[in-house]
């Protein structure tokens, strides 16, 4: 889950992580306000969960209240990758004198928190990365949670250029992995990190990236999701128990279990079709939820066939087969199922299924065969 850097700034306040002096506006007389409080020049940044606002200039640097007022109104009627800013953050400008990069994230192959820092950070840190990767640093912390300043010191010494400023990165970065931990962060980045004429440190722009699979531990957090940048359809999924994920493919699939859910898109690639979606109904055997995946499936209109492909262990075949057949019955379903049951109750649900003249396969190849065929 992502919220907006106004967001994410209050959170680094909490945590001590040096954040710009300002607030979010969604009228320019409450940003003309917001601005003499804190003092001109200040910058007015949209509020998107979406890359390259600045490309499409939806930050502007502002001298006085004609400016603000001028730039605010244009920023408010940028449309930036198919979203409308209806919130500007308006911070303080900073007289900057030198940009840094910051980050703590997962990395699932080395299934660890890492954190990352260069000397180059600012907008084309990407580019950097691709060009001069040594001027990216890590330093994996393997299991810990906690920083040691022994074996930080040398990714700072890479990262800051003296022993004053890799002190202050040493705060910078404890104070970033604490809020990683307790708020079950996927991502906490600051780019560009940066220090001013004066000396003064500050996050420049702030992003949090939250665990989805945490999130019930942290009610506040949820609170904060905007949920037009959220597809609908997976969020309805979350709310019925489901594991959702939209693809862009015409076969839809319903799959209890991750792993053969997984194995049900391989086979359907392997064998030249192209699924829609990735759907666990996980271990339940409540028919609801094979009617909420069916609904789900349904409003998708590039799905030509359905597959629907269970193993029962503790999920039983013959509440997957009722809830089919519930599904029917509530819901006008044009699309052809395909359908594989094998385990507890197969044949108890394979009767249900065939006194409603629908047909099971034995395999799962043939099943699949089956669901690309109808698509073509």
């Amino acid at each position: 889950m992502k919220i907006h850097e106004y967001q994410a700034a209050e959170f680094f306040k909490k945590f001590n992580i040096p954040a710009l002096d300002g607030a979010v506006a969604t009228e320019v007389s409450a940003a003309a306000k917001i601005a003499e409080k804190i003092g001109y020049p200040v910058v007015l940044k949209s509020q998107v969960l979406v890359g390259g606002r600045g490309k499409a200039g939806g930050i502007k640097v502002v001298k006085d209240q004609a400016e603000l007022t001028k730039n605010f109104e244009q920023i408010r009627k940028l449309n930036i990758k198919g979203y409308r800013v209806e919130k500007i953050f308006v911070v303080k400008a900073i007289d900057i004198k030198k940009e840094f990069y910051a980050a703590i994230t997962i990395d699932p192959s080395h299934n660890d928190i890492v954190l990352i820092g260069s000397s180059a950070g600012g907008i084309d840190i990407e580019e950097t990365a691709q060009k001069n990767p040594k001027a990216i640093q890590k330093l994996y912390l393997k299991g810990n949670r906690s920083l040691d300043p022994k074996t930080i010191g040398p990714f700072l010494k890479k990262v800051f250029p003296d022993a004053a400023s890799q002190k202050i990165g040493f705060d910078i970065f404890q104070n970033m992995l604490a809020l990683f931990c307790q708020y079950d962060c996927s991502l906490v980045e600051i780019n560009p990190l940066v220090v001013d004429k004066k000396g003064k440190w500050c996050a420049a722009d702030a992003k949090v990236n939250f665990d989805d699979n945490a999130l019930f531990r942290h009610e506040d957090v949820v609170a904060m999701q905007d949920l037009k940048y959220e597809d609908p359809d997976e969020m309805e999924a979350k709310k019925a128990g489901l594991s959702f994920v939209k693809l862009d493919g015409n076969i839809g699939c319903i799959v209890n279990g991750a792993g053969l859910a997984m194995a049900t898109l391989d086979v359907i690639k392997v064998l030249g079709g192209n699924p829609a979606n990735f759907l666990d109904v996980g271990g339940s055997s409540n028919p609801e939820k094979v009617l909420s995946a069916l609904k789900i499936i349904l409003r998708n209109k590039n799905v030509k066939s359905i597959l629907i492909n269970i193993f029962g262990g503790i999920t039983r075949c013959d509440d997957i087969a009722n809830g089919i057949i519930a599904a029917i019955g509530q819901i006008k379903i044009l699309t052809p199922l395909v359908v594989r049951l094998t385990g507890t109750n197969e044949k108890e649900a394979k009767e249900i299924l065939k006194k409603n003249n629908i047909t099971t396969y034995p395999s799962m190849r043939e099943a699949v065969e089956k669901a690309i065929k109808l698509v073509k």
